[in-house]
């Protein structure tokens, strides 16, 4: 078995590994990168393999930087299976959608105001190409063995990061290997814990917050309260970039519980992200999988005003009263918060309130990295606004979580990948593992190859 880390190795996005077991390739994975600059062109270079040589693409979730580079793929080649949960699938669709959606009216856009370099300037992929992809999406049930070529057998088991999010057992050429995904939390306030892992040869890991501890979700309300009503106190509105899978509902849940209370003023809560009006349909479909009753997810519906139009968005971003306003992207890579924030950037009395993990390299970090001026559009735009953080609402474990879930693995993988995290956390979480379990573990580089 040889394994290639082509994405998320020493970084966090672009997920994407190789897996070779005699003359059959497969793919875990298939995400774009996010962030700096010099990753994103890395979406636009031809891959170091053949797309038509891959037999099959396996997904642990349907979020972007897991998911996003399907389209390409497909146009480049790729004729095999896609295979997921049905739920991961529906929500891969939907952000797919959304992807190309954003990235043909940015380059029409660019074509119009000439701020391009690229003459003309060209999505990495259209809603076509989506539709295309979508053909070759096959749903499977989790829980339960899949047999590919007589060379793979393939498990997706749950582990509560969104909607459909697994992690993925696999053997083959006589190994057990394991991939985590991006694992979701013991306590959350939406979804249920993770499963576990009970044996592994090959084990790879996710680091996003391997060096952090969160606190409890229930001891960020009063930090939130304060924060609205400081911001609504000065005649200010909140503007919360959100990642529209699973945050931008626990947003929602947790505001409307903090207007049921009374602990924050009556103002208009909107929700604006198209992409995650699709997604709470998909919790409403979905009642088994989540902890949000049928009667509170009513209610809290109707508190929010749920914006899908585009022109809706450029009349709201116009109106000077308080309000909250969750939108997309949670990084501020593109989406319909950059509207707000092209009007409202240099408006001392807004505030900007980060919820989410900021890649290197994006608006969103840069931001809370003490930049004074945001780009968008082609242009520069003074940033006056308020910025908050709050820590502890991501939908990846911490530290311990991490750790808990390889709990009932009793005998130590052979070999252990320490993936999708920053240097300074996978280091953090390298370090941990030796102390608690005396594990030792490898942290790889983009495009290594391992034979296993």
């Amino acid at each position: 078995m040889k394994i290639t880390f082509l994405g998320a190795a020493g970084v966090v996005t672009g997920s994407k590994y190789l897996i070779e077991v005699q003359d059959k390739k497969i793919l875990v994975d298939c995400g774009l990168f996010q962030g700096l600059k010099e990753l994103r062109l890395l979406n636009w270079q031809m891959p170091t393999f053949d797309p038509s040589s891959i037999h099959a693409v396996f997904l642990t979730h349907g979020h972007l930087d897991h998911t996003g580079y399907l389209p390409r793929l497909v146009k480049l080649g790729f004729k095999g299976k896609i295979f997921a949960t049905a739920l991961t699938l529906k929500v891969t669709e939907i952000i797919l959608k959304d992807s190309a959606r954003i990235q043909e009216e940015e380059s029409e856009r660019a074509n119009r105001e000439g701020y391009s370099k690229h003459k003309p300037a060209l999505p990495l992929y259209d809603l076509k190409d989506v539709e295309t992809t979508k053909l070759r999406f096959h749903p499977v049930q989790e829980g339960e063995w899949l047999n590919i070529e007589n060379v793979f057998k393939v498990m997706f088991k749950y582990n509560g990061h969104i909607l459909g999010s697994t992690f993925i057992q696999m053997e083959a050429a006589g190994k057990t290997i394991v991939f985590s995904g991006d694992l979701g939390r013991e306590k959350d306030l939406l979804l249920y814990p993770p499963k576990k892992p009970d044996q592994a040869n090959v084990l790879l890991i996710e680091s996003t917050y391997g060096g952090q501890i969160h606190p409890d979700e229930e001891s960020i309300f009063p930090e939130l309260q304060k924060i609205i009503n400081e911001t609504i106190g000065r005649a200010g509105s909140v503007f919360i970039p959100s990642f529209a899978v699973e945050r931008t509902q626990l947003l929602m849940l947790m505001l409307w519980r903090l207007l049921k209370a009374e602990k924050i003023p009556k103002v208009p809560m909107i929700m604006d992200s198209p992409m995650g009006a699709n997604i709470l349909d998909l919790f409403h479909q979905s009642q088994e999988l989540h902890k949000l009753k049928p009667e509170e997810y009513k209610e809290m519906c109707h508190h929010f005003r749920i914006v899908s139009s585009h022109d809706e968005t450029m009349k709201l971003r116009m109106n000077r009263n308080p309000k909250i306003v969750i939108a997309g992207s949670g990084m501020l890579t593109g989406g319909r918060m950059l509207n707000y924030l092209e009007v409202r950037a240099s408006n001392e009395n807004d505030t900007l309130l980060f919820v989410g993990y900021q890649a290197e390299g994006t608006r969103g970090r840069k931001l809370l990295e003490g930049e004074k001026k945001i780009k968008m559009y082609g242009r520069m735009i003074p940033f006056r606004m308020q910025i908050k953080k709050i820590e502890g609402l991501s939908a990846h474990g911490d530290q311990n979580d991490l750790l808990n879930w390889l709990s009932d693995l009793k005998v130590k993988p052979k070999n252990i990948f320490i993936i999708h995290g920053e240097k300074e956390q996978a280091e953090s979480f390298k370090q941990k593992l030796r102390e608690v379990k005396h594990w030792e573990s490898e942290i790889p580089q983009l495009n290594q190859s391992i034979d296993i």
